[in-house]
């Protein structure tokens, strides 16, 4: 009886389309300002937890491009020059050349936040 069940299953196609998904807009970045600088480079996915009153620090984009999500909470993002911007939870925002910022979590709950970016691995 195994042999009979595993051929059913066997022999099924696999699906070709999506159902009970739902896909959001994509986040583009375009990697043309780094393209000359792609070696020693990889791919990085982090989960980063921000609890309230927490900050991620200064830094630039200029060395590695990112996109992020923010799963839960509220992010404010504060660059030089004045610019401020909250970012509410369920949002997707990029940084890439010529943005050095950083992050505030204001609110009262934890914010949750994947990033992925394209670092250069510094052992190469």
């Amino acid at each position: 009886m195994a042999f009979g069940i595993g051929t059913v299953v066997g022999e099924q196609a696999p699906p070709t389309g999506n159902t009970g998904a739902k896909i959001s807009e994509p986040e583009i970045m375009d990697l043309a300002p780094w393209a000359g600088d792609m070696k020693g480079r990889q791919l990085r996915l982090r989960r980063l937890d921000v609890a309230p009153g927490g900050i991620i620090g200064i830094h630039s984009h200029d060395d590695r491009p990112d996109v992020s999500y923010l799963v839960q909470g509220t992010l404010t993002e504060y660059r030089e020059g004045g610019f401020v911007k909250v970012r509410p939870a369920e949002t997707l925002h990029s940084a890439g050349k010529g943005v050095t910022h950083w992050v505030v979590n204001s609110g009262s709950t934890p914010a949750v936040l994947i990033v992925a970016d394209v670092f250069k691995n510094p052992a190469k």
